[in-house]
């Protein structure tokens, strides 16, 4: 059995990933303690969600920071330490201008888990499973990939081999287009570090990545190995934080698949490799005889979903009196049913005209937008897992959350290369 922590855990996504494969003679995953945080609220609606569906034994809802720095005790022991950690500092609703990346505010979060390793010590973690916005990759702008060459250094100075790789859920047969990074990492005092670094020693470790590896069994990619690029990551973490030439605003160190070891990095893009079943929009929709009309775009509102979602044209000032041409395109309206959704954002609650809210068009030709089971059923969580909280609520945490069958593969991975 592998005890597990979850950290910002929302509203328990990896949790159902990780417990799918637990069964009456075999439990392959304990949680045996969870956090869930929310800093910009007073009331932790995620985290009541959370207790309404796990229990509230060995869950915390306390600042994680303050957790780790006041009340380490509470935190047990654990094989595997697994978390979205936050990624406002690097999501698509910004700009990447915007993005202040790891020393922003919710990136400093960040460290909780590097604290949590540092203060187990020889208990630290065999294995870590981490998801964030794939834009982590090349965070921030003037020096793209500097947040995740310090987290990838990090970690191999506490001892640790990572993989990771961009996996798009709906490459894969899930009903929805959601693009994120998810990252192992591999404590040395495990077999799978010792695989590793036999195949570092043999100058064969892009194998793990293009043939043996976890996430490689999980989701298969091809590559090119004219493609491949490898470096050291030099210097203290501070020297790479401020100062290191390989990170600037154009190059992109880090490709969408890769793996490191004592600071040695090798990364290749990769295409994903599948020829199953494909989930579409249109098949977890619900009927719509059982879809309440306040879901349904009105006439009156219509002429304003309209404009939103089409293509415009601009002029514009920025905060220096640069003046420049603004423009986008349109956005597919309604959504196609016959593919995957697009990515669900925390927006998507409230009646109101929006430009990424999703809408479809029903059987009998009427507008709607989704409701908050369609949008769990699109993340692969069990319909009306976040009953207990307002149908915005429902929204933004869909918004927030993972996919939970990428979880499932990659936990199901796991168990295999470790028995």
């Amino acid at each position: 059995m592998i005890k597990t922590i979850e950290l910002f855990a929302g509203v328990g996504g990896f949790r159902l990933g990780l417990e799918s494969h637990n069964t009456k003679s075999k439990k392959h995953y304990k949680i045996v303690w969870s956090n869930q945080w929310e800093p910009s609220t007073n009331i932790q609606h995620a985290s009541e969600v959370y207790e309404a569906r796990f229990g509230k034994k060995n869950h915390s809802s306390d600042d994680i920071t303050k957790v780790v720095n006041e009340n380490f005790d509470s935190i047990p022991d654990h094989d595997l330490l697994v978390g979205g950690f936050p990624c406002q500092d690097y999501s698509v609703a910004r700009t990447l201008k915007q993005s202040s990346g790891i020393k922003g505010i919710k990136g400093v979060l960040w460290w909780s888990i590097h604290s949590i390793i540092e203060k187990k010590g020889k208990n630290a973690p065999k294995y870590l499973l981490l998801e964030n916005v794939d834009r982590l990759l090349k965070s921030p702008a003037t020096q793209r990939g500097r947040d995740f060459a310090i987290m990838l250094a990090s970690l191999s100075d506490l001892g640790y081999a990572v993989e990771w790789r961009v996996i798009n859920a709906a490459e894969y047969g899930m009903p929805q287009r959601r693009k994120r990074v998810y990252i192992f990492a591999y404590k040395n005092n495990t077999e799978i570090y010792s695989s590793i670094e036999k195949l570092d020693k043999a100058n064969n470790i892009f194998s793990w990545v293009s043939d043996s590896g976890t996430m490689q069994n999980a989701f298969p990619m091809n590559f090119q190995e004219t493609q491949l690029t490898n470096f050291e990551l030099d210097g203290r973490l501070d020297q790479i934080s401020e100062n290191h030439k390989d990170y600037n605003a154009k190059r992109r160190p880090f490709a969408t698949a890769g793996i490191m070891i004592n600071r040695r990095v090798y990364t290749s893009k990769g295409l994903s490799k599948y020829d199953g079943k494909f989930v579409t929009l249109g098949d977890i929709l619900l009927d719509e005889k059982k879809v309440p009309k306040d879901f349904l775009i009105s006439k009156s509102a219509l002429d304003k979903w309209v404009y939103l979602k089409g293509s415009k044209k601009a002029d514009r000032v920025t905060k220096t009196g640069h003046e420049y041409k603004y423009s986008e395109g349109p956005v597919t309206f309604p959504d196609a049913l016959d593919r995957a959704s697009r990515t669900i954002v925390t927006g998507e609650g409230g009646s109101g005209a929006s430009r990424f809210k999703h809408v479809v068009k029903t059987k009998s030709g009427k507008l709607r937008r989704l409701t908050p089971v369609e949008l769990e059923r699109l993340n692969m969580f069990p319909d009306n897992h976040t009953k207990e909280a307002s149908d915005t609520k429902r929204a933004f945490f869909m918004g927030n959350a993972l996919v939970v069958g990428v979880v499932q593969r990659l936990s199901k991975s796991l168990i295999g290369k470790i028995n």
